[in-house]
């Protein structure tokens, strides 16, 4: 009975030479998935993450939406710089979090560019719809800061069953020149109606140079609390009580790092 032998390298070279094409395959489509797909590499444990948060969890009726860094000090072209972040490099995303229980909802990364963006959407109402979508048509408010709060906004929320109760921003165009110029009295409350009674817009002067403009679905009147010695309305109030779930938030991503230490 004969034996053959075969030599190591006439077992590979077969091998080597099919692992020729199948890798040539890989890193084409690799190529094709990065052109539609910046965040290919990581986006299916990304999105698996963010299905299981929508579907474990039911929302209270309180939804924090804001912009979240995380740091990272890899080179690519959409890392971020923020100068009132903590950590200045990183990765931004848009999260929404459970305002009572700070249960991150859902979130998504910001990657430059959108090509998707409808064209009539600025980029923070798009952002705002896109995280509320699976949450709409529920009895919902979100809480908002000044990047993403507009007059847009407001008109297409009450059409989602959604309310929103969010600071302005004094430079946007839909703010009356009035409002911008008034200075009152320290801790004097305007109180602004549109002629429905639908939406409020609370002017209120937090500090002698400081005027604080939150717009309000939620809210139809205003009440102002006389015993403390700020007088702050009722929508202040709601928004300080409702705003702080992506602060909380942002703070467990710094306590529970997974960065090496310096």
């Amino acid at each position: 009975m004969e034996t053959t032998i075969f030599s190591r390298n006439d077992v590979e070279s077969p091998f080597q030479e099919i692992m020729k094409f199948l890798r040539f395959d890989i890193r084409a489509t690799r190529r094709e998935r990065l052109q539609h797909d910046k965040f290919a590499l990581v986006s299916g444990i990304w999105n698996g993450f963010i299905y299981k948060c929508k579907i474990c969890y039911v929302s209270g009726e309180n939804i924090t939406v804001d912009e979240q860094l995380f740091p990272t000090k890899v080179r690519c072209r959409f890392t971020q710089y923020m100068s009132n972040k903590p950590d200045k490099f990183g990765i931004k995303f848009w999260i929404a979090v459970d305002t009572k229980s700070k249960y991150v909802l859902n979130a998504f990364s910001y990657l430059g560019k959108d090509e998707t963006r409808p064209q009539d959407q600025a980029l923070s109402e798009n952002v705002v719809l896109r995280l509320l979508e699976p949450f709409t048509k529920k009895g919902r408010n979100v809480t908002t800061d000044n990047f993403f709060t507009s007059v847009k906004l407001k008109e297409k929320l009450p059409k989602l069953n959604t309310t929103i109760v969010g600071t302005m921003n004094r430079s946007r165009r839909e703010v009356q020149e009035l409002v911008k110029s008034s200075r009152g009295y320290l801790y004097e409350t305007v109180l602004l109606k549109t002629d429905n009674d639908n939406c409020i817009l609370t002017v209120y002067q937090a500090k002698p140079n400081k005027i604080a403009l939150l717009l309000s679905t939620l809210h139809t009147s205003l009440t102002i609390n006389t015993d403390q010695k700020k007088k702050k309305p009722e929508t202040v109030l709601y928004y300080n009580n409702t705003k702080y779930g992506d602060d909380f938030a942002d703070q467990m991503v710094r306590k529970y790092t997974v960065k090496a230490s310096s």
